[in-house]
Parts: structure tokens; sequence; C-alpha cells
């Protein structure tokens, strides 16, 4: 992974998507969803991350993953920090932890 800092997060996704990471991946309680595709998650891995904490409310805390599938699909996934964890599968966590 990558060092990068970017100081907001729509410096990160403009930069990511400069990049190539051009889909929109959402959380599926066991996947990861885009328009194309359907990935478990053994089917794609974490090329960066990118955390930013709000100043005083952490509804302004979030998560920019960029995301490779093993297909070569390219995207973006930004959750909350501290995402409602009963609506995702142990593995997904697990794989969105290990970074």
């Amino acid at each position: 992974m990558k060092q990068t800092h970017y100081a907001t997060i729509s410096e990160a996704v403009d930069a990511l998507r400069q990049q190539g990471f051009s889909t929109d991946f959402r959380l599926e309680f066991d996947q990861l969803t885009c328009s194309t595709a359907r990935l478990g998650a053994d089917e794609f891995s974490i090329v960066d991350v990118y955390r930013y904490e709000g100043d005083s409310d952490p509804a302004d805390e979030a998560i920019v993953y960029a995301i490779q599938s093993t297909t070569g699909l390219k995207g973006l996934l930004i959750t909350g920090y501290g995402a409602s964890e009963d609506a995702i599968s142990e593995q997904i966590i697990a794989k969105l932890q290990r970074i």
C-alpha cells in the first residue's frame, strides 16, 4: 500500500479515480457489490486505505478503500468509521480490518 495522504475525502476520491478506481462499491452483508459485479471476500484486495476523522463530530468520520477485484475491476468503497457490524458478515469485516 502507498502512504500518500490527502487532506480531504474528496481529494482522495479524485486522485484514486484518476488512478482508475472508477467503480463505486457498496457493502451488502457478505459481499461488495456494484452495477456489474458481486465480490466475496476472497475476490478482492484492498490496494489503499485512507481514514478521516471529524474534528468534533463522529458522524464526519469515514474510511476510503481503494479496491481491486481478482478480475481487475477497480473501484472505491467509502464507509462510515465504525459502520454497523451487524449488517456485515464476519468474512467481510475481517477483510476490511486486515489493513
